[in-house]
């Protein structure tokens, strides 16, 4: 009996091991390749933070006087046309500030602590030949945090096409070269996937209010803005 049952054992292991080599034979041959693809753009939108921050040792002073000038420069910028939609509060904060300070109205030195309040609206700019204006609009209108300037691309949808067919392109150059190289032929395409990235360009910081603000127009340069694609191919080999 026991003859039986180690032939039986024997045999079992043998046709799960030709069954492993019998899968192992069949799984195809597949070489895998990742191609990119870049297209440059001329920005033609912008999104910039623009607040007004205000110290006053006195609460109540500080918050009416930061309203005072937050609201001068809302008014300011759809009075340059930018429009109320396009004008999100994004931040709003009152906080107390015990280190000895300067008050910059009077010129002396404020010993007991102050109050500081922020509001920052978040501006939508659909006419980049206006963003010098703009930005010296909010300056004279008491705005004095200006940051992350941000161009962007409103429509990057006939980018992204040509990104991909471009990583495509890309992807199946690099996969002739390799099988050429390695003596195989390619055969069809047996997977794909593929991820797209949009990379602006950021400006950071300036500042300013009340009469200091320049008159001349504030120099900015867009730039351009890139659509990035990666795809990943998987080719069957012969």
């Amino acid at each position: 009996m026991r003859t039986k049952l180690s032939v039986f054992a024997f045999i079992l292991v043998l046709a799960l091991a030709l069954s492993a080599c019998a899968s192992t034979a069949a799984q195809p041959r597949t070489l895998a390749v990742t191609g990119s693809g870049t297209v440059y753009l001329t920005p033609d939108i912008a999104y910039i933070y623009i607040g007004v921050h205000t110290e006053d040792p006195n609460l109540a002073s500080a918050v009416s006087n930061n309203n005072t000038q937050a609201q001068a420069l809302v008014d300011a910028l759809k009075n340059a046309g930018i429009a109320a939609k396009d004008i999100q509060t994004s931040n709003f904060s009152v906080y107390s500030n015990n280190n000895p300070s300067i008050d910059k109205t009077t010129g002396q030195p404020i010993t007991g602590g102050y109050y500081a309040v922020d509001n920052t609206v978040y501006v939508t700019l659909r006419d980049l030949s206006h963003m010098g204006k703009i930005l010296n609009t909010a300056v004279s209108s008491g705005a004095n945090n200006i940051n992350s300037i941000t161009f962007d691309v409103a429509d990057k949808t006939a980018a992204q096409q040509q990104a991909r067919q471009k990583a495509m392109a890309n992807a199946g150059s690099l996969a002739a070269e390799l099988a050429k190289t390695a003596g195989l032929k390619l055969g069809d395409i047996q997977n794909v996937s593929y991820s797209d990235t949009s990379v602006p360009y950021y400006g950071y910081g300036m500042g300013g209010g009340g009469s200091s603000a320049p008159n001349a127009s504030v120099p900015i340069q867009p730039g351009q803005t890139q659509v990035s694609v990666s795809v990943s191919v998987t080719y069957a080999l012969k």
